[in-house]
């Protein structure tokens, strides 16, 4: 260790100071780590000054403490003593620590620290691709924006730059962007490296896949981005371009694996190249596929039962018409409050003909009818509120005939646009459009309706009921509901990234970009689950989003202790965290250190 003079400039005067500094080692090769700040020093100051320094190393983070600063012509030196003024003592250069000491413990955790320095080796760049990757990926989890946000002003307010090694100044959006470009060619190793990772440490069964599809749209033309179109859009934003993301997850939610395609592609279309493209890279072991109506299509099943491959997939509820005798019968089994299921075949006047044999797919597929209390009472709300609008219309409709004389073809086509966009409640009234008057050579219209209810009414029969297909004969009827209902996880994993990761909207235009920033979302959502699982572990919920926020509370300050003669003493600490905070690292098996361990590139 030594002392170092520096300089800086003060209403345009050259002023030094001291900074006491160590060489360390470190893979960019040697470096000089600022231990503490010292101030203005005069010369008997800089021949007293003796610290001690213990450098201790139990975990990834380190504690310094105060040792031997050197000795003079072979003397230890005595110390002197100086009086601080503690009504001077202040805190300055307060930097968020909490939040991105957690992020790089989740990193170190998943091993992806190593991962990127493996794969993203230092060159002749200035900062080594893996560290800037992993700016990206703590931002996106921590406090998502543009990358001009996250280097101009997201970065040099964190801890980051002592952290990572990285000054502010080398960190801009160029150099964010560029990383893009670099991180993205990894993307299928990143995969299988989560992957096996992941397996290790949360001992994760991949025999139930859960595969399911969303959107997110763009700012902008997107003019030179091909796979940016308009399609059907989950944000209800049909005015913008967009492109659609298939992801699989476990049954426990954990992600294995997503794809990017068009805006315009049909989520149909897109099954049997993720589940191929799932086998190519893990094998075709004995896994069950679980997916929603909207994968459902004729070529898809005979596709997955080609190869003896197993599903659970949603079907389209015009279907539920060929069961209705099914849904008459009080054979159901109730597997909890509120919910019935029962397997059936299909009917084979409806479906399957005698001459099929036993042992084909389409003779053991089996159906699984499910009829929930509360689906139905919402089925109920909606259709009476598309009730109230029609009925509410009419009204206003009939009023108008008579007071205006009104073409009953232009009325007729105002009604059947009407019961056109309420369908669901469209069967609940009879309308006629009459003639106002019949003794005049031009005909008026008027308005007779009234609310009916119908004899047999199908859709109080079926409301609150869907039904899945499967292939899966040994599993009972409550086994596949469970396994269905368990698309939530999936259909959760895209409102992570839609809320707290702000995946949408996408203000990039190039499509390399498009799909590494997507990319960045899925590394940040891993690192999510990761604390996710952890929680579960320590007994703390299974929400992150609680933690982070209560540990991004823990800030690196920097102390100033003036003296009696003037001189400024600095030192650097990271905030003592309270008492809750500290109960949430203990639980978690983390370490705090007492002080920051950086290497200045």
């Amino acid at each position: 260790m030594y002392i170092r003079q520096q300089f800086k400039v003060v209403d345009g005067k050259r002023k030094a100071y001291w900074a006491l500094v160590e060489s360390v080692r470190t893979d960019r090769g040697p470096r000089q780590r600022v231990v503490s700040w010292l101030g203005a020093l005069d010369e008997a100051g800089r021949l007293g000054l003796l610290a001690r320094a213990t450098f201790r190393s139990e975990s990834s983070t380190a504690d310094y403490r105060q040792q031997v600063l050197f000795e003079y012509d072979d003397q230890p030196i005595e110390p002197r003593w100086v009086r601080v003024n503690t009504k001077a003592v202040r805190v300055e250069n307060k930097k968020d620590f909490g939040g991105p000491w957690l992020a790089i413990q989740l990193l170190d955790k998943l091993k992806l620290d190593k991962f990127f320095e493996k794969h993203q080796p230092k060159g002749r760049e200035q900062v080594p691709w893996g560290l800037v990757s992993m700016t990206l990926v703590i931002a996106r989890l921590l406090d998502p924006s543009s990358e001009l946000y996250t280097s101009e002003q997201w970065y040099p307010k964190t801890a980051l730059p002592e952290m990572l090694g990285i000054p502010a100044e080398r960190i801009d959006d160029n150099r964010l962007y560029r990383a893009l470009d670099e991180l993205l060619p990894l993307k299928d190793q990143l995969e299988k490296h989560l992957k096996n990772r992941m397996g290790e440490l949360f001992q994760i069964d991949y025999d139930l896949l859960l595969y399911d599809v969303t959107s997110t749209f763009f700012e902008g033309q997107c003019k030179s981005n091909p796979m940016a179109q308009r399609g059907y859009s989950r944000d209800q934003r049909g005015d913008c371009k967009q492109v659609c993301i298939a992801m699989i997850v476990t049954r426990s939610g954990m992600p294995l694996g997503y794809e990017v395609f068009a805006g315009n592609t049909a989520d149909v279309t897109t099954v049997e190249e993720m589940v191929r493209q799932i086998e190519n890279k893990y094998g075709k072991s004995d896994r069950i596929w679980v997916m929603d109506r909207g994968m459902t299509s004729q070529d898809n099943l005979e596709f997955l039962r080609e190869e003896n491959r197993r599903y659970i997939i949603g079907t389209n509820k015009a279907l539920l018409k060929k069961f209705e005798q099914e849904l008459l019968k009080q054979d159901w089994h109730a597997i909890r409050d509120g919910i019935e299921v029962k397997i059936c075949k299909m009917p084979k006047e409806e479906g399957l003909s005698d001459d099929i044999p036993s042992d084909s797919p389409e003779y053991l597929e089996r159906f699984v009818l499910c009829r929930s209390r509360d689906r139905r009472e919402k089925d109920k709300a909606i259709i009476q509120r598309a009730a109230d609008k029609i009925a509410a219309r009419l009204a206003i409709m009939k009023e108008r005939c008579e007071k205006q004389n009104r073409s009953q073809l232009i009325v007729s086509r105002e009604i059947g646009r009407l019961l056109g966009q309420n369908t669901r409640a469209s069967h609940l009234f009879e309308i006629d459009v009459l003639p106002k008057d019949k003794d005049k050579l031009k005909v008026h219209a008027k308005i007779e309706w009234k609310k009916i209810k119908p004899q047999t009414d199908w859709h109080e029969l079926s409301d609150g009921c869907y039904i899945l297909r499967t292939n899966v004969t040994d599993w009972s009827d409550e086994e596949l509901w469970k396994a269905y209902i368990q698309l939530t996880e999936a259909e959760d994993a895209f409102r992570i990234q839609k809320s707290d990761l702000r995946i949408r909207p996408v203000w990039h235009q190039k499509e390399e970009r498009v799909l590494a920033h997507i990319l960045v979302c899925f590394l940040s959502f891993v690192l999510w689950r990761t604390l996710g699982e952890e929680c579960k572990r320590a007994g703390l919920g299974d929400e992150p989003r609680r933690v982070i926020a209560e540990l991004a509370q823990i800030a690196l300050v920097d102390v100033v202790l003036p003296t009696d003669e003037g001189t400024l003493i600095r030192t650097r600490c990271i905030t003592r965290p309270s008492e809750h905070q500290r109960i949430l690292i203990n639980r978690l098996g983390l370490r705090l250190p007492a002080r920051l361990k950086s290497t200045d590139l």
